[in-house]
């Protein structure tokens, strides 16, 4: 019986994917099968991860390819249409994991008869990292409020996810919108049993630019957030309808809160235009720490030069000196 598939999608990752195959081929867990999803990409990542390879002769790899570019929602797929595992874990092929991480949240899966299990991770700046810690919930419905409150991240790869929940509930990655794609682990705590925690931290999240603290908006990548985010949205009230009406708007706050990380008065002006009728609840997410609550208000009081000098101060000089 295969344990867990790991679904691993590659684009312009040569420099990065070595050190990430070869953590995934040290994991301690055996009965693993890796789906490595080549989405056309133009370098030589797919030359590299067939050289790492040939080290690891013993285990589990198939490598599929794309005609063509078709984007991170549509490698995930493919990497699902094709998995046998118990369990999926996906893991981006710029980042890299602990040896045990595998063995880990597959046990406690087990051990809890859980649907999902998650864990905490670092943020990784070159040399230095920062360890994030993640809440735990008892019941999939009370993480899924931390995760429309922002306490919570939902990204894919620091969760692993009962294989049946996405077929059972014909849940798939959003073709064509990567930005926000990770949005789907929110559907699939929506319809987990049984959920469970580790608190340790076994995956790396490489960001390269320690300074790189705001994000970069194309238009293309505005479309694909809003459209993520209104989707979602509309999933969750067709489950749940006025059950969730809070956290609603906490999430509508937390997907546009990344534009007041900067000091570009375009963000924000995104930040005006975007979800206004959520600006009322700033304050009473009680979950969200008081300084970004404070932000925000600072926002919805246009006090957008304050934002300005905050980010300078505290984003771009502390956090650029520690993590540098």
């Amino acid at each position: 019986m295969i344990k867990v598939s790991v679904i691993v999608p590659v684009y312009k990752v040569e420099a990065f994917v070595d050190r990430c195959f070869r953590s995934l081929m040290e994991q301690t867990l055996q009965d693993v099968e890796f789906i490595v999803v080549d989405d056309c990409t133009p370098d030589m990542s797919i030359a590299v991860i067939r050289d790492v390879m040939k080290d690891y002769s013993g285990r589990d790899v198939q490598i599929v390819s794309h005609k063509e570019n078709k984007g991170l929602p549509s490698a995930r797929n493919t990497g699902l249409a094709m998995a046998k595992g118990e369990y999926v874990f996906h893991c981006d092929s710029d980042d890299w994991v602990e040896p045990d991480m595998l063995e880990m949240l597959y046990d406690a899966a087990v051990k809890e008869d859980a649907d999902i299990v998650w864990c905490d991770w670092f943020l990784s700046f070159g040399e230095k990292e920062r360890y994030m810690r993640q809440p735990s919930y008892p019941t999939s419905l009370e993480a899924l409020k931390g995760m429309l409150s922002g306490v919570m991240k939902y990204n894919v790869w620091n969760k692993l996810v009962r294989r049946c929940l996405y077929a059972d509930n014909g849940i798939a990655f959003p073709d064509g919108y990567g930005m926000g794609e990770d949005m789907t682990m929110m559907r699939l705590f929506s319809c987990a049993r049984r959920v469970a925690y580790v608190g340790k931290a076994f995956y790396h999240y490489v960001k390269l630019n320690s300074n790189a603290f705001s994000q970069t908006y194309s238009e293309r990548h505005l479309i694909e957030l809003r459209h993520n985010t209104d989707s979602t949205l509309a999933y969750l009230n067709g489950k749940y309808g006025s059950a969730l009406a809070n956290e609603y708007e906490y999430f509508k706050l937390d997907v546009k809160f990344p534009f007041l990380i900067t000091d570009d008065y375009k963000k924000y002006n995104l930040w005006q235009k975007w979800y206004p009728e959520a600006n009322q609840y700033i304050l009473s997410n009680k979950r969200l720490s008081l300084r970004s609550r404070m932000l925000q208000l600072l926002a919805a009081k246009k006090c957008f030069w304050l934002i300005a000098a905050y980010y300078k101060l505290v984003y771009k000089f502390i956090y650029g000196t520690m993590y540098h």
